[in-house]
C-alpha cells in the first residue's frame, strides 16, 4: 500500500487502537535487524522512518534492506519516491499512518524502524501550526553569531532561552525567527500541534543507543563494504540524471563524497574516509538527539541487550 504524498483520510480515521512498535536510534545500531526478529515473530508489517531510504534510487548508500530481506517480511515506505522528489516530514507521516491502518485492518502490528526524529515527532506528536517565517528576518538572524541571537532571545523570548543550550544555534535562531515573524514565542505555537497519533495507538517505543565506539567502528565497516557493493554504481547513475543538488538524495551521506571520487577529486581511500567521517557525525548527532528529545520513559538500551530485547517488544505487541 505504498502511497505517495496524500493523506487517505479513510485509512487514518480506522487505526485507532493499532499496535505500533517503534525502534529508533542512531545510524547502524542495528535497527533494522531487530525489526526483522520482531517481524518475524509477531507477523508485523514493516514500516520505514528513515527519511534518506524512501528514496529508490539509493539502496546500497542508504542501507535500505536488501530484496531478500524486503521479500522475508513485508516492509513499507522503503524506496517508494523517486529521487527527483523532496519528501517532507508531513508526506511521510501521512504515508505512515495509512500503512499503520492498512496493518492494524490486516490484524497486524506495525513495527516502524528508522532514525529521523523529526518523522517519528511529526506522526506521534503532529505539527504546530506555525506560519512561514518572513524571507528577511531568517537571513538577518542566521546571518548573527550565535551569541548575538541568544541575547537577542532571552529578551524576546526568555523561556526558550532558558531551556535551549547556549551553543545550539539552529534551536536558537529557529525560536528568534519564529517570534519576530509571528510576534509570538514557539512555545505557544507548540501547544497548538494537531495531526498526531500518539494518543490513538498501542505504542511500543524503544531506543537503541550501543557504545559510541562499537558504533562508530560499525559506521566506518559498514561504509567500507557499501563501496565495494555497489554504492560507487548507485551514485554514477544518480549523477548521470543531473538532478537539483539542492535535493535531499544529492545531499545524502555518501553521495557528495562518492562523486567526488567519480570526479577524480579524490582516491578511493580518501572517499571511503570522508564518508565513513561524515557517517561518524551523523551518527554522534543522532545519538544526542534520541538520548534527550524523546520521553524519558521510553527504553534506552545499549548493544549488550540486543540478544533478548526483541521480547519486550514482542510482549508489547502481543
Amino acid at each position: 500500500m505504498n502511497m505517495c504524498g496524500n493523506s487517505n483520510q479513510n485509512a487514518t480515521e480506522k487505526f485507532a487502537g493499532a499496535r505500533v512498535a517503534l525502534i529508533a536510534g542512531p545510524t547502524a545500531s542495528g535497527k533494522s535487524s531487530l525489526a526483522m526478529a520482531v517481524a518475524d515473530r509477531v507477523g508485523g508489517v514493516i514500516v520505514n522512518a528513515d527519511s534518506a531510504q524512501v528514496y529508490r534510487d539509493l539502496r546500497t548508500v542508504t542501507a535500505r534492506p536488501d530484496k531478500a530481506e524486503e521479500a522475508a517480511f513485508p516492509h513499507r515506505l522503503f524506496g517508494y519516491i523517486d529521487g527527483s522528489e523532496a519528501c517532507s516530514a508531513v508526506r511521510w507521516a501521512d504515508d505512515a499512518k495509512a500503512e499503520i491502518a492498512a496493518a492494524h485492518q490486516g490484524g497486524k502490528p506495525a513495527i516502524l524502524v528508522g532514525g529521523t526524529g523529526l518523522y517519528h515527532r511529526t506522526l506521534l506528536e503532529g505539527l504546530a501550526p506555525i506560519p512561514e517565517i518572513d524571507a528577511d528576518i531568517r537571513a538577518a538572524i542566521r546571518a548573527l553569531p550565535v551569541a548575538d541571537a541568544y541575547a537577542a532571545l532571552e529578551n524576546e523570548d526568555p523561556a526558550s532561552a532558558a531551556r535551549l543550550n547556549r551553543a545550539d544555534s539552529s534551536r536558537i535562531a529557529r525560536a528568534l525567527e519564529v517570534v519576530r515573524s509571528t510576534g509570538r514565542p514557539v512555545d505557544a505555537w507548540q501547544r497548538e500541534k494537531s495531526g498526531g497519533i500518539a494518543g490513538d495507538i498501542a505504542l511500543a517505543p524503544l531506543i537503541l543507543l550501543p557504545d559510541r565506539d562499537w558504533l562508530y567502528e560499525r559506521c566506518d565497516r559498514r561504509f567500507a563494504a557499501m563501496f565495494e557493493s555497489g554504492a560507487v554504481e548507485e551514485v554514477e547513475a544518480l549523477l548521470h540524471r543531473r538532478l537539483d543538488p539542492a535535493l535531499p538524495i544529492m545531499r545524502a551521506i555518501g553521495v557528495p563524497e562518492i562523486a567526488a571520487f567519480l570526479h577524480g577529486e579524490m582516491d578511493r581511500d580518501a572517499a571511503v574516509a570522508a564518508a565513513a567521517q561524515a557517517t561518524r557525525r551523523y551518527a554522534k548527532r543522532q545519538y544526542t538527539w534520541f538520548a534527550n528529545q524523546p520521553p524519558g520513559n521510553w527504553p534506552r538500551i545499549s548493544e549488550s541487550d540486543y540478544d533478548d530485547i526483541d521480547s519486550y517488544i514482542v510482549t508489547k505487541l502481543l
